[in-house]
C-alpha cells in the first residue's frame, strides 16, 4: 500500500512538472516593445594593435619584417637568418585607432633611433593603413617599391 502512494506521488510530481514545463514552452516569444527597447547593441570597439606583428607576403620563410607595436610606438625590424639577425628598419610613432573598421595613420620617424641605422628608412614619415586584421605600408630600398603586409602573431 505505501509503494502504491509513493508511486502516485511520485507520478503527480512528473504530471505537475511536465505541466509547467509545457505551459512555458507554450508562453508568446514574440519580444514587445519592452524588450525591444531594453536589448541594445554595445557599439563595436576599435582594434588594439599592441603586440608583435610579422610579415605576411613575404617570398621568404627565412627574411622579412616584424613589428611591435607598444604604447605610442611602433618599430620594424628586417629579420633574416630565420629570426637570428634584426637590422632595424622604422621607428616612429603610432596613432591608436579612435573606432572600429579600417583605418590608417602617418607614422613621424624617430631618427634618435634611425639615423644611425644602415637599413633603415631615412622618410620623415610613413602611411601605415589597417585593415581587417592586415597592417600594410610602402617599403623602398634600392629603387624597387613594395607594399609590406603584416597580421599580428
Amino acid at each position: 500500500m505505501i509503494r502504491i502512494r509513493v508511486q502516485a506521488i511520485t507520478v503527480a510530481v512528473v504530471v505537475t512538472m511536465l505541466g509547467v514545463g509545457l505551459a512555458g514552452c507554450s508562453a508568446s516569444s514574440a519580444p514587445t516593445a519592452s524588450d525591444e527597447t531594453a536589448v541594445t547593441e554595445a557599439p563595436a570597439a576599435p582594434a588594439d594593435l599592441t603586440g608583435d606583428w610579422k610579415q605576411s607576403n613575404s617570398k621568404s620563410t627565412d627574411s622579412y619584417q616584424a613589428a611591435t607595436i607598444e604604447g605610442t610606438t611602433i618599430e620594424i625590424n628586417w629579420v633574416t637568418d630565420g629570426g637570428a639577425t634584426k637590422s632595424l628598419y622604422w621607428a616612429g610613432s603610432y596613432d591608436a585607432p579612435m573606432a572600429d573598421g579600417s583605418f590608417s595613420w602617418d607614422s613621424t620617424n624617430d631618427t634618435s633611433k634611425t639615423d644611425m641605422a644602415l637599413l633603415a628608412s631615412s622618410d620623415a614619415t610613413k602611411t601605415f593603413s589597417y585593415d581587417n586584421g592586415i597592417i600594410s605600408y610602402e617599403v623602398s630600398a634600392l629603387g624597387t617599391t613594395t607594399t609590406v603586409e603584416l597580421k599580428e602573431e
